[in-house]
């Protein structure tokens, strides 16, 4: 979609002047997949894990509204709140390893290198259709932090970034942004650095660090604080659920191919 080769700074201009209109046919299902309140929790967990969704509106088919709009990020912070209930403390108390996470291990993770350029992480994330890649260091086993999709607003926005943006590595990108934010004034966890776990934490703490500091995805270390996997909001989602054959009915087939495991 916006991210090719950003051959010259006026496609950089270009995209501030887009409408969502430009965008509006991109996606897998037109207008919206959308639910109603009647709907089960069930459906909506499959839907923001298996089935890919980030987002999921909810609407009032009386009115023609939307109600609502339910994400991902919602329901890691919905599950954050359940701290004290028997089956949260007894599910959350099961450590990352215990639930077969990460799913995605060291050698799957699609990742750029300090000395490479950040407009490659872009290219990755546009190409494999991903949120977020780690930047890994001179030693190519410990990640040194993350450059998501939303980072691109720094090429945009801050000047000491973006007129060099065709030459700034992933290591740079990085120091300059934290030093960008810092001088605004403002507390995100780019600015502290590389928010990790480990495969012996408990699936509680991982979702409190997911919550509490609203990110997307986490990575996993190992005592020495090499890469060994990735987890996103859709990985713990899915821990949750189990879809009971022909749930769906034949309403996904020819979207997304049948996992190896559900076929007869």
């Amino acid at each position: 979609m916006w991210i090719r080769s950003m051959p010259s700074y006026l496609t950089l201009q270009k995209m501030t002047l887009m409408q969502v209109r430009d965008i509006s046919g991109s996606f897998r299902w037109a207008p919206f997949l959308a639910l109603q309140k009647s709907n089960s929790f069930l459906t909506m967990l499959l839907l923001l894990s298996k089935y890919k969704m980030k987002s999921i509106p909810i609407v009032d088919l009386g009115d023609g509204n939307i109600d609502n709009i339910i994400t991902q990020s919602a329901v890691i912070h919905m599950l954050n709140e359940c701290a004290g209930l028997h089956w949260f403390e007894s599910w959350g108390a099961k450590t990352v390893s215990e639930l077969g996470l990460p799913l995605v291990s060291h050698n799957q993770i699609v990742k750029v290198y300090e000395d490479e350029p950040v407009l490659q992480a872009f290219k990755l994330m546009r190409k494999m259709r991903i949120g977020g890649v780690p930047v890994m260091g001179a030693d190519g086993k410990k990640p040194i932090g993350n450059i998501s999709l939303r980072d691109i607003q720094f090429l945009l926005n801050a000047p000491e970034i973006y007129h060099e943006f065709r030459s700034i590595t992933a290591k740079n990108f990085l120091m300059a942004v934290r030093s960008y934010l810092k001088d605004h004034k403002e507390d995100t966890p780019m600015v502290s650095g590389m928010i990790t776990c480990k495969g012996s934490d408990n699936i509680k703490g991982l979702i409190t660090k997911l919550d509490t500091k609203q990110i997307h995805r986490l990575y996993v270390v190992d005592d020495s604080g090499n890469l060994e996997g990735v987890i996103t909001l859709r990985d713990v989602i899915s821990r949750l659920v189990h879809e009971p054959r022909g749930y769906f009915g034949d309403f996904f087939d020819g979207v997304l191919p049948l996992p190896a495991n559900s076929r007869v």
